[in-house]
């Protein structure tokens, strides 16, 4: 899960697993598999920074 700020300035949390496409368009959409889509303030690289972080966590994480 990754937190984003929607175009309203509340912050949400986003399943990252369900991210099928992050676009600019000025602002960046995030498109989940089942095509919903999330308007957000962040970069599509600050978005992409954020799954990987997410990713790294979980694969890191001891048992």
């Amino acid at each position: 899960m990754i937190e984003v700020t929607g175009l309203d300035n509340k912050e949400f949390v986003l399943n990252a697993e369900h991210i099928e496409k992050i676009e600019e368009v000025p602002e960046t959409v995030i498109t989940l598999v089942n095509n919903k889509k999330y308007l957000v303030l962040e970069t599509a690289d600050e978005v992409v920074r954020k799954v990987i972080q997410y990713k790294n966590k979980i694969y890191t994480m001891k048992l």
